[in-house]
């Protein structure tokens, strides 16, 4: 047992006001957005809400670029050059939905993909400097004309190259827009060499307001600290949001401040809204995956993010009296230059806060004293509020407990904790902390055995049809005027382009719905090919891969060609045949496809007629249902219908 000396807090540093905890989305809230109500509030509230939950202080959105982004592709707002569409998606509806609960929250923009049409032939977005500069402006312009959102910050390529002239010709936009305001933050990759670029080109290093590096492992490096700019660890966590992703959550939020200096970290990713198979499932800081139960789960780490979140906001300042406990662990102290005063110290364990990358150098915690000391002004405080986390075994685990005051009236400004392994607290003047909670949720449920989609809406609020998780390509609700009859609302594939990617799209594309233990099923689809002569659709079961994985997706695809065949495969690119031959089929046709996995044996009917059956299948044993296309064409789709057994 040691006392970890006078830890004195009475100056603060002014480097940089703090943002100290926020998060990210992209393609990872797909099924929030149809949730049911009062279940999608109360989530939002946990996420959003200020002395409620997680009490964000920033949120962080792709903007949509119609390509795979890791978990799905998000739709842009310009699939075409001559097209604008700002209703596309769901990340208006959640920026909204966040600026509801706190107005005050802070917007950041950053295109992981971008529609092909920028590239002109290349799958790269710095051919036109201008009108990627353009692409980018008019989502931000977008968002405030159509949704009244200020956009506050706005990245330049994640986790890909960045182009110095691109990034000047951006700035120049924005300010030809009168958007001085919206910041510009690089370049969300590694330190290096967005830092030593902007040491030796002055102009850069003036219109770069923010460094932004990606899973730093809580270090900088010297150039970025000689820049004198923000540094942020602009994506981190990405790990299992059970005890293990809460450790390695509250070690960082700390961390990375007292070892790189950096005043904001964001977790990728906001909440585990995705099918949990998808890569880095549950990677979120709570989970709701259940959109058709209404279940979900506030993690640990929403509350490991209240440690920080409700006791501090963007302006507040760290005080130069940070450092490591001296039997492991760590504490910052931060301050609105008002009075106030925010102590946070854990001890979070090597053994229990690993993150998912970078890999993470041995240390040790044990049992130990820390004595603080309250100078200058803070001397004068005379009752600290404490908030309590312990992770680990059951039996022993809290998770933001309110406990009982520190009086400081007779102790001269100083107090000590005791403190194990694996443990968080809170020390300060605010009162306004509070665990927020609503009734429980549904209970975990299945996706439906039996689900069908006639598409039949309207004036649909959201542009894709729920349960529907785009990996390739981008299906949208659409009214077909072409045909007023059964098929005048449908679900259309709407890319005629390969866009600019970020992961290995596939070369065909697919949305996989359902429950990725489904084995015997029969799926039905109306199916539509818009291309004549080269065209070709598909429906599938058992895919086994999605994500940035999708390329390599195995599973039983049955597919109709406008030049009047058929074909049945065990993979999406089509290597694996396991049939093919004539089928009546045409384009601009409407035909429906019916495919049926028992055991080891599939079969398939076009128009209600046997095309084949009886094939083989051994491999996968299950997997998602699945629509799409031979390449990046339009095709429709209408009344889906899967009947399935696990």
């Amino acid at each position: 047992m040691v006392v970890a000396g006078n830890l004195c807090f009475s100056c603060w540093t002014n480097i940089s006001p703090i943002y100290p905890a926020m998060s990210k989305t992209k393609a990872t809230s797909r099924l929030l957005v149809n949730y049911p109500e009062p279940y999608r509030s109360e989530i939002l509230d946990y996420l959003f809400k200020p002395n409620f939950g997680a009490s964000l202080h920033i949120l962080k959105v792709e903007i949509g670029g119609d390509g795979q982004t890791t978990d799905g592709t998000e739709p842009s707002h310009m699939h075409y050059a001559l097209d604008e569409n700002y209703f596309r998606g769901y990340e208006w509806w959640l920026m909204k939905e966040a600026k509801k609960r706190n107005p005050n929250i802070t917007l950041i923009g950053l295109p992981w993909s971008f529609p092909g049409w920028l590239g002109k032939g290349f799958n790269w977005p710095y051919v036109n400097l201008q009108l990627t500069a353009y692409y980018i402006v008019t989502w931000i312009v977008g968002s405030k004309h159509y949704h009244d959102l200020d956009i506050d910050y706005i990245g330049i390529w994640n986790e890909r190259a960045f182009d110095i002239n691109y990034i000047k010709v951006l700035r120049r936009m924005l300010n030809h827009q009168g958007l001085q305001h919206v910041k510009i933050i690089a370049s969300d990759n590694l330190w290096e060499p967005i830092s030593a670029s902007m040491l030796l080109d002055p102009e850069l290093l003036k219109v770069i307001d923010v460094i932004g590096a990606h899973y730093p492992g809580t270090l900088t490096v010297k150039d970025a600290r000689l820049t004198k700019k923000k540094l942020w660890s602009s994506e981190d966590f990405s790990t299992v949001n059970g005890d293990m992703g809460a450790g390695c959550w509250g070690r960082i939020l700390n961390q990375n401040y007292v070892n790189g200096y950096m005043t904001s970290t964001i977790a990728w990713n906001l909440v585990a809204s995705y099918y949990q198979q998808l890569p880095y499932g549950r990677c979120g800081l709570m989970t709701a995956q259940e959109p058709w139960s209404g279940h979900y789960v506030v993690e640990a780490p929403i509350w490991v993010s209240a440690h920080t979140t409700q006791f501090t906001q963007p302006g507040w300042y760290y005080l130069k009296t940070v450092g490591h406990l001296e039997r492991g662990g760590s504490y910052v102290a931060l301050t609105d230059g008002l009075g106030n005063l925010t102590v946070i110290v854990e001890t979070m364990s090597y053994k229990h806060s690993k993150c998912i990358r970078p890999l993470l150098p041995y240390f040790n915690v044990s049992h130990q004293f820390a004595t603080f000391d309250l100078k200058g002004s803070f001397s004068q405080i005379q009752e600290l509020q404490v908030w309590y986390t312990k992770l680990g075994k059951p039996s022993e685990r809290f998770l933001f407990k309110q406990l009982d005051s520190l009086w400081l009236l007779d102790s001269g400004g100083s107090f000590t904790l005791e403190l194990q392994e694996d443990e968080l607290f809170t020390l300060t003047t605010l009162t306004s902390g509070r665990k927020g909670s609503f009734p429980p949720p549904p209970k975990s449920q299945r996706f439906p055995s039996v689900y069908e989609d006639n598409f039949n809406i309207d004036y649909p609020f959201f542009s894709e049809a729920p349960n529907f998780a785009d990996q390739t390509g981008v299906f949208e609700y659409y009214v077909n005027m072409e045909d007023p009859g059964d098929h005048r609302f449908t679900l259309r594939q709407v890319l005629n382009q390969r866009p600019i990617t970020w992961a290995a799209d596939a070369f065909n594309t697919i949305s996989v719905i359902g429950d990725y233990s489904w084995s015997n099923l029969t799926i039905k689809c109306d199916v539509y090919i818009e291309t004549p002569e080269k065209g070709g659709v598909f429906i599938a079961g058992r895919v086994n891969k999605g994500g940035i994985l999708i390329r390599s997706a195995r599973g039983i695809f049955f597919w109709i060609f406008a030049n009047g065949t058929y074909r049945v495969t065990g993979d999406l690119a089509g290597w694996i045949i396991y049939s093919l031959g004539h089928a009546d089929v045409t384009a601009k046709k409407w035909y429906t496809l019916t495919l049926t996995l028992n055991g080891r044996f599939s079969s398939g009917k076009l128009n209600g007629k046997t095309l084949w059956k009886n094939i083989s299948v051994n491999f996968p044993e299950n997997g998602w249902a699945a629509i799409g296309t031979h390449s990046f064409e339009f095709a429709q789709f209408d009344n889906f219908r899967v009947e399935a057994s696990h």
